[in-house]
């Protein structure tokens, strides 16, 4: 009886080192075209950079057809968590999220953003590939796992998944042949209903700028329908910005009542 366990025990065990062996490959794998990602964008002058300020036109939709007009926007972001958004060709329509906040400036004065579109800017923004890159991938807790390679805005993709130590996750797919970033996608679950729901943005028409690949349209959709597109015209790195930018009070005064 007891050569008989003996005998049982051994495939197991190599079963189970064969598993794991398997996995530490595919996060190997999964790794590899995080880095030949990164090394794309920039290298370490991407995971270094400053700020970023793009401005264009961004157009809304409504079950997948154009809502309205486009806007004039101009939009600012400095790692971790400020974020300003100018709208209309005067600017006279200024949004900040600075760490978990948002507010809005008009010609009414300040005031708080709704929560419920502070929760969906902020969300995004958590999942985003710079917060993925940043933080997700320094924590060791957070698992890899590379998913072969799929179709995305007609090109052909490497697909990595990675989750976290909270259990979030977030899918990147890179193109194989640029491994510039084409599609980032990530679930969340609905306060209210409770069902999930999906959140993706796709990146297409790169163009290189102050040494950056750079998207010129960025896609966004809310459950496989299309709620976004943004068209950029100019897009600035590492740019020298007033001392009180991100102050809204500042903002506040300089917009015309």
């Amino acid at each position: 009886m007891g050569l008989a366990v003996l005998i049982l025990a051994w495939p197991l065990g190599i079963k189970a080192q064969t598993t794991d062996d398997e996995a530490a490959k595919n996060a190997k794998q999964a790794r590899a075209v995080l880095d030949a990602m990164v090394l794309a964008l920039g290298g370490q002058a991407w995971l270094s950079m400053k700020n970023v300020e793009r401005d264009g036109q961004v157009a809304a939709f409504f079950h997948g057809h154009p809502d309205v007009g486009t806007t004039k926007y101009f939009e600012f972001h400095q790692w971790p968590d400020q974020d300003r958004t100018e709208f209309t060709s005067h600017r006279d329509v200024v949004q900040f999220y600075i760490g978990r906040k948002g507010e809005e400036v008009t010609y009414k004065g300040k005031a708080p953003l709704p929560q419920e579109q502070v929760d969906d800017f902020l969300r995004r923004r958590d999942h985003s590939i710079e917060t993925v890159i940043k933080t997700w991938l320094n924590d060791p807790k957070t698992i890899l796992v590379y998913e072969g390679q799929r179709l995305a805005e007609r090109h052909l993709a490497d697909q990595v998944t990675l989750i976290s130590a909270d259990n979030e996750s977030v899918t990147i797919q890179t193109d194989t042949q640029t491994h510039l970033p084409l599609r980032r996608t990530f679930q969340w679950r609905d306060p209210l209903y409770k069902d999930k729901n999906t959140d993706a943005e796709e990146y297409d028409d790169y163009h290189v700028m102050q040494g950056f690949p750079t998207p010129f349209t960025i896609s966004r959709y809310k459950n496989d329908d299309e709620v976004r597109q943004y068209y950029l015209v100019h897009v600035k790195y590492n740019q020298d910005l007033p001392a009180d930018f991100w102050n809204v009070d500042a903002a506040d005064k300089r917009i015309k009542k």
